[in-house]
């Protein structure tokens, strides 16, 4: 169930870099809602971290929350705010992914 809860944690992670990405793109109140959905998936995705931890050693959740993170991040800049999909970044992060399946099956 925590490996559920730390992958939901990463998604957050996701949520609050997607926020900061649309905060600089917007003005006035629009603005400020997507400050407000930062602080709220941040606070969700360190809370459940925090709960993910109580079973999984902090030397494996943590990477793999950031890892999930990055790449969640990457996916929705280049679907979301057009960044390039270039090869290498593709290359690396699917090593990132492989990295993130690798400490999950080292557990």
């Amino acid at each position: 169930m925590n490996w559920i809860i730390l992958i939901v944690a990463g998604l957050f992670e996701t949520g609050f870099a997607a926020c900061l990405g649309k905060m600089k793109e917007t003005a006035g109140a629009e603005h400020w809602a997507w400050c407000a959905g930062f602080i709220v998936c941040l606070l969700l995705s360190m809370v459940l971290l925090a709960k993910a931890v109580h079973s999984i050693p902090i030397g494996t959740a943590y990477p793999v929350w950031t890892g999930i993170g990055a790449v969640g991040t990457v996916v929705v800049g280049i679907i979301f705010f057009k960044e390039p999909a270039t090869f290498w970044r593709l290359f690396f992060i699917t090593t990132l992914i492989a990295s993130i399946v690798g400490l999950k099956m080292s557990h």
